[in-house]
């Protein structure tokens, strides 16, 4: 299984609730003979004796994850490129950025006159389930970042639901109190209007300022979780957190999140 680079966890948090990220047309396999970590700082890739890094394409996500799209055949091996153990994805041919990486379920030595090859569906990257991301979003950041297929950057709402979510529920099958006075309350991108999200930073992003949503005027019944959707009413489930405290809701109660009480990481 693959796992997302620092890198592109802040740049997909960033484009969610900040600015828009701008994906890559086309991605690159890369070899290593160590494990690149997550901040790629163990990247060691072969270097001369042939080695080239070779695009990859990826299927349309599906159960969380991008898949590997058809076989990959890196160059004829003029000399050694040492135990290949791991692979990494990169935005560039050469340099760039590392997106993602994960190990091989076999090592392998490259040796002269090697034409190392990846068969179709051996590389995956997945988002973990549990993680109380959507799988709605989950497929819209993998696409994007993976396939380059359009994600317009989404408006960010704070909410509160009486019942507990899971991955699939939707902006429109969410539970919410009903009338007085509740509404979910827009966040802005840094640097805009109060209240806005703090810039993605060692893979979480959280609120700038305090979130506080309107004055209760009637009952809002027992909220038992929150969750960050693309629209004022309806649209998509962004995230969601089944751990906040129940609270019953009464007239005149007004909820808040302090500054930095909402964090959302991807990890």
């Amino acid at each position: 299984m693959g796992k997302i680079s620092n890198y592109l966890a802040n740049e997909l948090l960033d484009h969610v609730f900040n600015v828009a990220y701008t994906p890559a047309a086309t991605v690159y396999l890369a070899l290593s003979t160590a494990n690149p970590t997550d901040d790629g700082s163990g990247m060691a890739e072969p270097s001369g004796n042939g080695y080239a890094r070779q695009a990859i394409t990826f299927g349309a996500a599906a159960s969380r994850r991008v898949t590997q799209s058809g076989v990959v055949t890196f160059p004829i091996a003029t000399g050694a490129w040492g135990t290949v153990t791991h692979w990494a994805v990169f935005d560039a041919s050469t340099a760039g950025n590392m997106l993602a990486h994960g190990d091989w379920s076999v090592a392998k030595s490259i040796v002269a006159n090697n034409t190392p090859s990846a068969a179709s569906g051996e590389v995956w990257i997945e988002v973990s389930a549990g993680g109380e991301m959507s799988t709605t979003l989950a497929h819209n950041l993998l696409n994007l970042a993976f396939r380059n297929v359009a994600y317009a950057k989404p408006a960010t709402y704070v909410g509160m639901a009486t019942a507990t979510l899971t991955e699939t529920t939707t902006g429109s099958t969410v539970t919410e109190p009903s009338g007085n006075g509740y509404a979910r309350t827009q966040v802005n991108i840094n640097g805009g209007a109060a209240p806005a999200w703090a810039l993605a930073a060692s893979r979480q992003v959280v609120n700038g300022g305090a979130v506080s949503l309107p004055a209760a005027t009637g009952a809002w019944g027992t909220v038992v979780a929150s969750f960050i959707a693309s629209a004022v009413s309806g649209g998509d489930i962004l995230f969601f957190d089944n751990g906040t405290t129940d609270q019953a809701v009464a007239s005149g109660d007004t909820m808040q999140f302090a500054a930095s009480a909402i964090t959302v990481g991807l990890n």
